[in-house]
């Protein structure tokens, strides 16, 4: 690793000019830490490469977006064909029926698919499309849960706002989040009394099935399956957000690994193969509700556009021929990850907590065990700096905050799980350093 001089860091000096015309420096509030944030100037497999010419094992892989990892040939190669052809065209184009079908196909909810540019559009449109359909005002989301940044869901929201300390966005007027109805994940004790009390006027319940915007939460015993349960007693129609989970967990999402099928679903992030790109769906009944079919409006001017819609065709059809050794291998790469941490944390006789699913994981450093929001935000934030500033320091990039989770990618290569277990072990003995001198 080529250590940068920090006096001369180029860095630091695209971020003073970035704090000039950007808030913060910064196009999104989670890329921001202190002192300032490295700026990337290329990434292939596995490996980002920032302006100081220093390398970084990454583990954020935009957040999850990278499955495949970074400028995956196939997909970059199906993109540069689609340029030749034209960016945009304000049409329709069969690339997009293929790919709404490559969808239907791996969604088990999916019967009808609409195409967006991003997960806040998807999840926006979703819960419109869910009011539309059951004439009712009301929703239902939960604690740490974060679902884009629209009005109607920015209450007690995860990922930035848990970590900048302001779930309540300001801007959001009262009004709007009225119908909000915001509850305790994993708490079914909550869930069936606030339906018998006014399930009859709830139109959706949106959840993240994993929790990943607040760490890495799981979904306790068969929880899922009663949320199913409840909102189909009242009618209530079930939004899982899969913009993380959809196609990281497995092919067909939080669906296929639970085997809980939603009303609908919002689906981003590895479906766009790096591109923006988003999608809604759901039953028939209700997809048909929106316009020009129905009465529920949603346009865009780039939804569907030839040059995303090609990346998610390709990544859909990749993943769906190699699903058998992709998902397994994801998740045995994964899990030797946790259990460096696990073996090294108990080593360390630190108060923390891993949890790992398929291709995610995350640490929480609290003695307690983590299955909600109010769990998470008890862990200490301070050892989580020190753990990631020596990640960091020592070559490997994963969030910068405490409430993200970490991705592994299918170009994570064995030298570089070893090179990321020597650097997790000296990350934990700095956070261990830290709670004795804080």
């Amino acid at each position: 690793m080529v250590e940068p001089n920090v006096s001369e860091s180029k860095n630091k000096t695209l971020f003073e000019r970035a704090k000039k015309v950007l808030p913060g420096g910064v196009n999104s509030p989670v890329r921001a830490f202190e002192p300032y944030p490295f700026f990337v100037e290329c990434a292939v497999g596995s490996k980002m490469y920032d302006a100081d010419s220093k390398a970084y094992v990454d583990y954020c892989m935009a957040y999850g977006a990278l499955l495949l990892g970074h400028a995956y040939p196939e997909i970059q190669e199906a993109v540069k064909n689609q340029l030749a052809k034209g960016s945009l065209y304000g049409a329709p184009t069969e690339r997009e029926v293929e790919f709404a079908e490559l969808i239907q196909s791996a969604s088990p909810c999916m019967e009808m698919v609409r195409l967006v540019n991003s997960g806040t559009e998807a999840t926006m449109h979703a819960i419109r499309a869910a009011r539309g359909y059951t004439n009712r005002k009301k929703i239902v989301k939960f604690e740490g849960c974060f679902h884009g940044s629209h009005d109607n869901v920015l209450v007690k929201a995860g990922s930035g706002a848990a970590t900048f300390g302001t779930p309540n966005s300001l801007g959001v007027p009262e009004e709007t989040t009225k119908n909000t109805i915001v509850l305790p994940y994993n708490d079914v004790a909550a869930l069936e009394t606030t339906f018998k009390a006014c399930g009859n006027e709830i139109a959706a319940v949106i959840v993240e099935p994993v929790m990943a915007n607040v760490g890495l939460i799981l979904p306790v015993g068969d929880y899922l399956s009663i949320l199913r349960k409840v909102t189909e007693s009242y009618g209530t129609v079930l939004i899982f957000d899969e913009i993380i989970t959809g196609f990281r967990l497995a092919l067909g999402g939080a669906q296929e690994y639970f085997d809980v099928t939603p009303d609908m679903a919002t689906l981003g992030k590895v479906l766009g193969g790096g591109f923006p790109l988003a999608a809604f769906g759901g039953k028939k009944e209700i997809m048909q509700q929106i316009s020009p079919l129905g009465k529920v409006y949603q346009a865009g001017t780039f939804s569907g556009n030839p040059v995303s819609a090609t990346a998610g065709y390709t990544i859909l059809k990749l993943l769906s021929q190699k699903k058998s050794h992709i998902y397994p291998q994801l998740e045995k790469n994964t899990s030797e990850l946790a259990k460096t941490l696990i073996d090294q944390t108990q080593a360390l006789d630190l108060p923390a907590q891993v949890y790992n699913i398929a291709s995610m994981y995350q640490i929480f450093f609290t003695k307690e065990q983590v299955t909600d929001y109010a769990c998470a935000k008890h862990s200490d934030a301070v050892m989580f700096d020190a753990y990631f500033r020596e990640l960091l320091r020592q070559g490997v990039f994963i969030p910068p905050s405490q409430f993200e989770t970490c991705f592994v990618s299918a170009a994570h290569a064995p030298e570089d799980l070893k090179f990321t277990a020597d650097a997790l072990i000296k990350a934990l003995w700095a956070a261990s350093e830290k709670r004795k001198n804080p």
